[in-house]
């Protein structure tokens, strides 16, 4: 049986299973992935570890085992830039294509208060199901790095 838990500022995740959740996106993102330094932030920042907005990580289990995350952090935006971004999402590879993405994307949507931005690759077949959702993408992101 699929379980959900919502992990945010009341409800933080024990560093064990923190770990443990950075470590499944690590591996499950695959070549869509970060440094886990930089999944431990993304998820610190939902769970305001920090200063930070906030937002939420949502873990979806089956039998204990982890099988799907999403982590989704506030901006303290509105309008011009939206109130959330979707961060990291990803599905244990046992479990593709049976419909876990799609639940853990309908589930961040409703638990998100405003707009939801993401970031995702042209070539990532992820792709097709946030367009299903109703993601659009109006704009070419153009980047700086110092």
């Amino acid at each position: 049986m699929i379980e959900t838990t919502k992990f945010d500022a009341v409800n933080k995740p024990t560093n064990s299973k923190k770990n443990e959740l950075v470590n499944f996106l690590f591996t499950q993102l695959e070549e869509y992935g970060d440094a886990k330094k930089d999944i431990t932030k993304a998820i610190s920042y939902s769970v305001k570890e920090f200063a930070s907005h906030g937002g939420f990580t949502l873990m979806l289990t089956n039998d204990k085992k982890i099988v799907g995350v999403t982590v989704v952090n506030e901006t303290g935006m509105s309008g011009y830039i939206p109130e959330n971004i979707l961060v990291y999402i990803a599905t244990h590879k046992d479990f593709r294509g049976k419909g876990l993405g799609k639940k853990l994307m309908q589930e961040a949507i409703n638990f998100a208060k405003g707009d939801i931005a993401l970031h995702v690759e042209a070539n990532n077949p992820a792709k097709h199901l946030y367009e299903k959702l109703g993601f659009t993408a109006p704009y070419l992101e153009m980047r700086l790095k110092k």
